[in-house]
C-alpha cells in the first residue's frame, strides 16, 4: 500500500514514509474506502497530544494477545499518547499467542509508563 497520507487536522498531504504531519504534528491517516473508518481514525487522531509525537519508537509494554494490546492502546490514547502495536519478534510468541509490543514515540515514553503503572506505583517499578 503506497501513496500519500493526509493530516486529519490540517488536511496537508504527506508521503507514506512519514508518520506525523510536518505542519502540525498530528498522526497521519490513509484515505479509507468507507467514511466511517476515516472518521473514526480522525476522531482518534484528534485525541493525541502533539508533544507526544516526537522521537523514535520505544517499547513501553508487551501484551499477551491482540485484545490486551488494544486495551493498552486505548488506555494510552485516553492520556493523549499515540501508540503502535507490533507483533513480538520471537516467532514462538507470535505463533503461540500473538504477543504484541506496544510502542510509543520517545517523547511519550515516560507518560506512557506512568499511565500504565499500577495505581500508586512509580514509573521505575513498571
Amino acid at each position: 500500500m503506497s501513496g500519500e497520507l493526509s493530516c486529519p487536522r490540517c488536511g496537508r498531504q504527506e508521503p507514506d514514509s512519514e508518520r506525523f504531519c510536518s505542519a502540525c504534528g498530528m498522526p497521519l491517516v490513509r484515505a479509507a474506502d468507507g467514511e466511517d473508518a476515516a472518521s473514526e481514525r480522525r476522531r482518534r487522531a484528534r485525541r493525541i497530544k502533539p508533544q507526544y509525537t516526537q522521537g523514535e519508537l520505544v517499547r513501553v509494554a508487551r501484551a499477551q494477545n491482540q485484545s490486551e494490546a488494544e486495551l493498552i492502546e486505548d488506555l494510552l490514547l485516553a492520556h493523549g499518547i499515540p501508540s503502535l502495536l507490533r507483533g513480538a519478534v520471537d516467532v514462538v510468541d507470535t505463533l503461540a499467542g500473538g504477543r504484541r509490543d506496544v510502542l510509543v514515540p520517545e517523547s511519550a515514553a515516560q507518560a506512557a509508563r506512568e499511565a500504565l503503572a499500577p495505581h500508586g506505583a512509580s514509573a521505575e517499578s513498571f
